[in-house]
């Protein structure tokens, strides 16, 4: 900082408001400063000036997703980092891939490395092991799943009144035989969108066929197996499919192509993704707001990071039936 000082002909104490972001300084100092930084190559080492100032802030968010090759988990962290960008901070972001075991490992290590809060997206089913951390003050949001065994923020969605609104909708193209497939039933929101899709059922005084549940499938290539062995001659097939997850959808949608089904059977999914409008048909979904879920927790976060010690906040988002087309196929007429 001295040489940037010298370089530019300004105070020591001038560089330390020009990169430290003070609004105060005047328009031709920040010039010439900026110009000294770039020239000496000069980087604004944030934790000595956190140190410097008694601060504990690193300017560091941990993020820890199930999948961020997955859509929804890629375009949760963009929303996340779009709100850390405004703070000048940056987001440390791993996969949990549903492993116990793998977010014990990374909490731990993202703990380690103070970060001045988590949003996670937890992949085990108690989170007890947390209390320490949180007694400690370290900041946690949950982000689609609730905490359990402990007390914290979350933010989720509202995926009961999704399943229903989507597999009503099957039902009211006159659709009887649906087929649910999804992810592992020991997922809480694949518990909750299959509630839905019994609870559609019952009102709709359908009885459910457990032949036509598939659940544990954790692929699109495994979804893609399963809509096949639907399809199989073995017993009747489904009219229609609802499934709980965009990466089952995708390969349910790739089966009924594969047996030329694709403008005969209807197709709901659980979740929108990329180029789900150009099929052929356009897929029909039941759209999680997934940038406002990542809003709404970065937002929380922060609130706790800059000093709000309210009661924990539970807040719920909506999704939306987005009516394309595949969803709207009708059964064929029963034959006399």
């Amino acid at each position: 900082m001295r040489d940037v000082a010298a370089l530019a002909g300004v105070s020591l104490k001038t560089v330390s408001r020009v990169v430290n972001g003070e609004t105060t300084v005047a328009p031709e100092l920040v010039e010439k400063v900026n110009k000294a930084a770039t020239r000496l190559a000069y980087r604004h080492n944030l934790s000595a000036s956190n140190l410097r100032r008694g601060s504990s802030r690193t300017g560091v968010i941990g993020a820890l997703l199930q999948d961020v090759s997955n859509s929804f988990s890629a375009s949760l962290l963009r929303s996340l980092e779009d709100a850390a960008r405004t703070r000048h901070d940056v987001v440390l972001t791993a996969s949990l891939d549903e492993e116990a075991d793998r977010e014990h490992i990374l909490v731990a290590d993202l703990v380690s490395r103070r970060v001045d809060g988590l949003i996670m997206m937890p992949a085990s089913t108690d989170q007890t092991y947390l209390e320490a951390d949180l007694r400690a003050g370290l900041r946690v949001v949950f982000v689609d799943r609730e905490p359990h065994g402990v007390v914290a923020d979350c933010v989720l969605v509202d995926n009961v009144p999704g399943a229903v609104a989507g597999t009503t909708h099957l039902i009211e193209h006159g659709h009887r035989r649906i087929a649910y497939l999804a992810d592992l039933d020991t997922i809480e929101t694949a518990r909750q969108r299959q509630r839905g899709f019994e609870q559609a059922l019952g009102a709709g005084g359908i009885e459910l066929d457990q032949d036509l549940l598939v659940t544990g499938l954790r692929s699109s290539g495994a979804a893609r197996e399963a809509t096949l062995e639907l399809f199989d001659g073995t017993h009747a097939p489904p009219t229609a499919l609802f499934c709980g997850r965009n990466t089952v959808t995708i390969g349910a949608a790739r089966a009924l192509r594969e047996l030329d089904l694709s403008h005969t059977v209807a197709l709901v999914g659980f979740d929108d993704f990329p180029l789900a409008d150009l099929l052929d048909p356009a897929l029909s979904v039941v759209r999680q707001d997934v940038a406002r879920l990542g809003r709404e927790a970065a937002r929380q976060l922060y609130a706790r990071i800059d000093g709000d010690t309210s009661p924990a906040q539970r807040r719920i988002v909506s999704p939306t039936l987005v009516v394309r087309g595949s969803g709207e196929i009708r059964p064929p007429a029963p034959q006399h």
